[in-house]
């Protein structure tokens, strides 16, 4: 083959080779420069165009005394140039609504620029020892955001010093020590050190099947103490022949018995599922007739589940003794729960007529006309008390899980008026 041919095949090879190396040159660069402007254009996008996301922090708050705030901070990620709206719902935990805190439902809304607003809670203080409670603040909705961390939980401590300590409240209803037209025939002030047994008599154990309620507490005198002028009836969960719960039932049959007149009890109530507070009377004739013939009149009793429900009952019978019952109630305003402090159970007793007051207010009445004529009468004899907390039984049921011990129903004074 010729020399020039040869030189000319050579050439077409050699720019051949130049050509598929510029071409692979420029198809890497292409590459390069389609994953820059990517990440460009990703970065762009996270800083000016993604949603932000919203987060909100659990919080730890003392209880206190009275009523205060807890701050709830809910943030952004980032400021957004949009308005962020969220929705924010409260829900109980061991913390209740309306008893521990007031229960919130409302919306936050982030300005633009804005990341960081807070969400305000009431706490309701009180001054009872008790455990450390929780309730949660949840972000339900959000508009303009992603929920990030949603859910917060918010502590509250208790600072009412030890749990199960004895606790006199300071505060309550009272009633005068004489009124006009009435003389004071008997009272107890529970001054002293201990209980004063020319009037009262302690019913020992658990009667007959659980004295006629299959309750579950042994009644002993060590759950009976007279502190700083109070008489205190504590219910423990403690085992004591054969039981698992104790407390106290005090009597005045055969020491203090009346026929008509004014009582007055200043107390406050235990609270707590399957604990039921009484302050009440039994006919005197109850040892001859039996009970319900006897009769039963319920100054005051609650069943613990229920602590701001007060009750005022009487018992009876129809003529072949099957036992009938006249009952009122009356409920504390506000979530208010007659644990938090004194308040005053009375009756107006006269012939043929019964009448239940709370601090000085009416709220039940009975007559015998009332009651039905063909049925025995039984409240216009003499009567006798019996203070007790019972535990369990038929009514109200068993404690639970809620149920905190020792519980103590405080008596500060009974007093008994009679018409002059």
């Amino acid at each position: 083959m010729p020399l020039l041919a040869i030189d000319i095949i050579s050439l077409v090879n050699a720019i051949d080779v130049f050509k598929a190396t510029v071409k692979i040159i420029v198809m890497r660069y292409f590459v390069i420069c389609l994953i820059f402007l990517g990440m460009v254009s990703c970065s762009s996008e996270d800083s000016n165009g993604s949603n932000p996301t919203v987060s909100i922090s659990d919080v730890t708050i003392q209880e206190g005394s009275s009523n205060n705030k807890v701050s709830v901070n809910v943030r952004l990620s980032k400021a957004s140039v949009e308005s962020v709206t969220i929705f924010v719902e409260t829900a109980d935990g061991s913390a209740v609504a309306d008893e521990d805190y007031l229960s919130l439902s409302r919306s936050v809304e982030f300005q633009p620029g804005s990341t960081s607003e807070d969400v305000e809670v009431d706490i309701i203080g009180d001054d009872f020892a008790e455990l450390d409670e929780i309730f949660t603040v949840s972000i339900v909705n959000v508009s303009g955001a992603n929920i990030g961390e949603g859910t917060a939980t918010i502590t509250i401590t208790n600072d009412d010093g030890e749990i199960g300590a004895l606790r006199i409240p300071e505060t309550g209803y009272s009633t005068p020590e004489a009124y006009d037209g009435w003389d004071l025939i008997w009272s107890d002030e529970f001054e002293g050190t201990a209980l004063d047994e020319n009037f009262w008599t302690y019913e020992i154990g658990n009667g007959t099947w659980g004295w006629g309620n299959n309750e579950l507490q042994y009644y002993r005198r060590d759950n009976t103490s007279i502190v700083d002028g109070h008489l205190v009836i504590e219910a423990k969960e403690e085992e004591f022949g054969g039981f698992n719960y104790t407390s106290s039932r005090l009597i005045t049959r055969d020491k203090f018995e009346f026929q008509y007149g004014r009582v007055d009890i200043r107390a406050a109530l235990p609270e707590g599922q399957g604990l039921w507070p009484a302050l009440w009377m039994l006919g005197a004739n109850f040892p001859q007739v039996g009970w319900p013939r006897c009769g039963e009149i319920d100054i005051m009793e609650i069943t613990g589940d229920q602590p701001s429900k007060l009750l005022g009952t009487v018992h009876y019978s129809n003529p072949t003794g099957q036992r009938l019952l006249n009952e009122g109630s009356t409920q504390l305003p506000n979530g208010e729960k007659f644990s938090d402090e004194f308040h005053v159970f009375s009756l107006v007793w006269e012939e043929d007529r019964i009448l239940f007051l709370l601090d000085d207010v009416q709220y039940h009445g009975i007559s015998r006309a009332g009651l039905g004529g063909s049925n025995p009468y039984p409240f216009n004899d003499p009567f006798f008390f019996i203070f007790n907390v019972a535990v369990g039984g038929t009514l109200p049921g068993s404690p639970d899980a809620t149920t905190m011990f020792p519980q103590r129903m405080i008596v500060d004074y009974v007093r008994v008026f009679q018409e002059n």
